[in-house]
């Protein structure tokens, strides 16, 4: 097949480190099985974000409205109100996909293990986009971000990079 000739090339996607976000996280709420497969509530607790541009604190009261295919894998649908140190309020949200091989299934599912597998052993990407009234942050608004996520004691953590 014949390229299109109204392909060009626009250079390869380079990343920045904007953040690492840690999420504690509430006991879960499984809400159950549905038409579209197991929703369970991972709601957050609270937590901390840092990088060279901005840092602070998750606040408390947002979440994962987590959706399991019956296959293991699960798609994100992530809301959190993150508030910078000069206290900005930043509206995180994010999609996503965190697959575990079959292999790792039984160890994810014990709590006291889980946080100590090898990040590397599974696929956990995200799509972080943010919403603020903030002028010191508005750049945020304009912004796509991706993330990589892995599991913590007590939550969940990722790096957070802004596509450049």
């Amino acid at each position: 097949m014949t390229a299109d000739a109204r392909v060009r090339e626009v250079g390869d996607i380079r990343t920045a480190h904007l953040f690492d976000l840690v999420v504690d996280l509430n006991p879960r709420l499984p809400i159950g099985s549905g038409p579209f497969g197991r929703r369970v509530l991972f709601g957050a607790a609270g937590g901390t974000f840092c990088g060279p541009k901005l840092h602070g604190e998750v606040v408390p009261g947002g979440g994962d409205w987590a959706l399991f295919a019956p296959d293991g894998t699960m798609a994100l649908d992530v809301r959190l109100t993150l508030r910078t140190h000069d206290g900005a309020l930043l509206h995180m949200t994010y999609g996503g996909r965190w697959v575990t091989p079959p292999a790792l299934r039984e160890a994810m599912a014990d709590p006291a293990e889980r946080y100590r597998i090898d990040p590397a052993g599974y696929y956990f990407r995200t799509n972080p986009l943010f919403e603020t009234g903030a002028e010191q942050y508005a750049w945020l608004n304009g912004i796509v971000c991706v993330g990589s996520g892995y599991l913590v004691e007590g939550g969940i953590a990722y790096k957070i990079c802004e596509v450049l």
